[in-house]
């Protein structure tokens, strides 16, 4: 990742502009969507996923990476360009529905990636969209 477009400090202050679009990406959701031996080294799997969003071309302004337990060593909190990398201190679904309540509450139009009916039923009332982690894997790939 290096670079000095790497910032160690995430910027959530009120103050910051919203995007108008932004994708909450459950990373340990995503991750665990494909059998490619995540389990195995889940720092790892943190890494490889930080980097595909981060060259991606998704159409959202800011795209933010909630990451929970040990997936957390594979990257620093912080951004690089329009990606925010979130350590979640317990759970990473009450941080995503904590987040998405408020970008909600300040206009932003959010999507988050999981399949997690539990997360999902959980935003439903803040009219967040859902992006299912497959549909994000193949806009990664290409």
């Amino acid at each position: 990742m290096g670079g000095s477009a790497w910032s160690e400090q995430p910027d959530s202050s009120p103050e910051r502009p919203i995007a108008e679009r932004v994708l909450v990406v459950d990373g340990a959701n995503v991750v665990g969507s494909v059998p490619d031996g995540w389990w195995k080294d889940r720092a790892g799997a943190a890494a490889r996923l930080t980097r595909q969003l981060a060259s991606a071309s998704l159409p959202y302004e800011l795209i933010e990476l909630v990451l929970e337990g040990k997936a957390r060593a594979g990257v620093p909190t912080g951004t690089i360009e329009r990606l925010e990398v979130v350590h979640a201190d317990g759970s990473g679904d009450d941080e995503i529905v904590t987040r998405c309540h408020a970008l909600a509450a300040r206009g932003a139009q959010v999507t988050v990636a999981t399949a997690d009916r539990g997360l999902l039923s959980r935003l439903a009332p803040l009219g967040v969209a859902s992006l299912g982690p497959r549909e994000l894997r193949v806009s990664l790939d290409q």
